[in-house]
């Protein structure tokens, strides 16, 4: 067994490389995507070298990735945008649609791509359901809504 697992160690390498890659959607920083790319390469030249010689290819080519290939990802894919919006500060801007009526001066909700999210109205005033709104500003979970002209 160990013989085999020796023998055809590219295939470890080759599930490590798929492993990094499935990770690497979850995160989205490019970052485990450099280990992918060292296993991927470390693969490729697993059948002509010993495990060490596997182990230092894996760490240079995973190194040299985070150097090079990491920041042309980051800019090619995130415009370098430091003020870049991300979970609820994304909503602001959005429009969505009133499912649960909003009260004079009171609360409602909003659907958004599918979530639902408490609401409040913008001047105060009395939004019925099924109006398109947008959103205008947010406090911790509760959104600020006016209706769209």
């Amino acid at each position: 067994m160990i013989e085999y697992i020796s023998q055809n160690l590219w295939q470890l390498w080759a599930a490590v490389a798929f492993i990094c890659l499935i990770l690497e959607l979850t995160s989205g920083d490019f970052f485990i995507m450099c280990f992918a790319i060292g296993a991927a390469v470390t693969a490729a030249v697993a059948p002509f070298t010993s495990f060490y010689v596997q182990l230092a290819v894996l760490a240079v080519v995973s190194v040299v990735c985070l150097f090079t290939v990491r920041p042309v990802a980051l800019r090619w894919f995130h415009k370098n945008d430091p003020n870049r919006v991300s979970n609820a500060d994304a909503l602001l801007g959005r429009e969505g649609r009133v499912n649960e009526a909003i009260e004079a001066d009171g609360f409602g909700r909003v659907a958004i791509d599918g979530d639902v999210w408490k609401a409040k109205s913008a001047n105060k005033a009395a939004i019925p359901v099924g109006k398109n709104v947008k959103v205008v500003a947010r406090e911790s979970t509760i959104i600020t809504v006016e209706v769209e002209d």
